[in-house]
């Protein structure tokens, strides 16, 4: 039985790869596009080649952007001596999303763990002690999901912040236990926020 060609297979793969995508809704998603070279697989194609030649991670805080520096970090209006540090960039726009925090980021890039092999140094931790030294912040909230490994990484953090004299507080009522910022709703987080306390 013949299936699909070559090329159009391995772009199942490919889709397949993506989170939420399994081997069929690859299939769907790739036959709906051909369907629809024009309007839209065209364009997808060309946007998606300008964002990987142009993207590019913000060489203070680790959100994705276009430029060097991200446009949070370059507001003066951002600078309210509070740096929130979460676990990747879609807790950033998360966070963003919710309109509560007006200050700036630290993206880690995960959590500590040993069986993936992520230490402090590929978390972009001794960063974000350098910055809270270098930029007097007052106040360092750490937004990380409440997993083990979030749990473990914000206490590695107040320990490494804690000769900074810099305070440290993490969010409170709102995030349930095992739940990840990207799948909370706008006013949980905001209440989260709020209701942060001190490590």
């Amino acid at each position: 039985m013949m299936g699909a060609p070559g090329d159009i297979e391995d772009l199942i793969g490919l889709m397949a790869r993506l989170p939420g995508l399994g081997p069929r809704s690859a299939r769907r998603a790739v036959l709906m596009l051909l369907k629809k070279r024009g309007p839209l697989m065209a364009p997808l194609a060309q946007a998606m080649a300008h964002v990987a030649l142009s993207a590019r991670d913000c060489s203070v805080c680790g959100n994705i952007g276009t430029e060097d520096t991200c446009p949070i970090c370059t507001d003066p209006r951002r600078q309210t001596g509070e740096i929130c540090v979460v676990e990747d960039v879609a807790d950033l726009w998360a966070m963003e999303r919710a309109g509560a925090f007006r200050g700036r980021y630290h993206v880690l890039g995960g959590t500590l763990s040993a069986l993936d092999g992520l230490g402090p140094d590929e978390l972009r931790i001794p960063l974000l002690v350098r910055r809270v030294q270098e930029e007097q912040t007052r106040e360092v909230i750490l937004a990380l999901n409440a997993t083990v490994d979030g749990q473990t990484t914000a206490h590695y953090i107040a320990d490494a912040l804690a000769a900074t004299g810099v305070q440290v507080s993490s969010l409170a009522q709102g995030v349930p236990i095992g739940g990840e910022l990207d799948y909370l709703d706008d006013g949980t987080i905001g209440a989260a926020l709020r209701a942060r306390r001190r490590v």
